[in-house]
């Protein structure tokens, strides 16, 4: 049992019960600690297993190398998940910082000696102000206003319509 707990051993420390219950049944607990806070749960997911001693025996061995080799294999594909987000992002902030700062260009000596020309300012034209309507006005698209209101007063008679027939429905039903 000791000697398929070793691989997984190395990387972190495994806390061992054994519990007799009734029966001649006996629970096996192998539960992983916690290396660090921010470490994935998944990694001390616990193994439990309840069997007779001839049980045990027989299959707790290949069922702890079953479990160190799961946790192992999550453990490296954490491993690189986590190392390929880091470059990525690294990648990312590296394009970021490139188009950021865009290369300079010098310019040529001829560039520089032109006399620079100065440019008047463009003058933009202001919007009219909104009407506003009194009480007693409408806007010009009284029209549209009108049609949604017409339109709304027909799906709810519709919706009204299918509510009365499946009232009726179940009055049949219940008939």
């Amino acid at each position: 049992m000791f000697k398929e707990l070793a691989p997984y051993l190395r990387q972190r420390a495994v806390l061992l019960t054994v519990t007799r219950h009734e029966d001649d049944q006996i629970s096996v607990n192998i539960i992983p600690k916690k290396l660090q806070d921010s470490e994935n749960t998944a990694l001390t997911t616990p193994l439990k297993l309840t069997g007779t001693a001839e049980e045990l025996d027989r299959d707790l061995p290949s069922s702890i190398v079953d479990y160190v080799a799961a946790h192992l294999q999550l453990k490296s594909t954490l491993d690189r998940a986590k190392a390929e987000i880091d470059a990525a992002g690294k990648a990312a902030q590296a394009e970021a910082r490139a188009k950021k700062l865009p290369a300079k260009k010098e310019l040529p000596k001829a560039e520089l000696a032109k006399p620079v020309v100065a440019v008047k300012p463009v003058e933009v034209a202001k919007p009219e102000p909104a009407k506003t309507f009194s009480l007693f006005e409408t806007p010009a698209d009284e029209t549209r206003v009108a049609d949604d209101v017409d339109e709304e007063g027909e799906i709810l008679a519709e919706v009204a319509e299918d509510q009365q027939a499946d009232q009726e429905e179940e009055w049949d039903e219940a008939a």
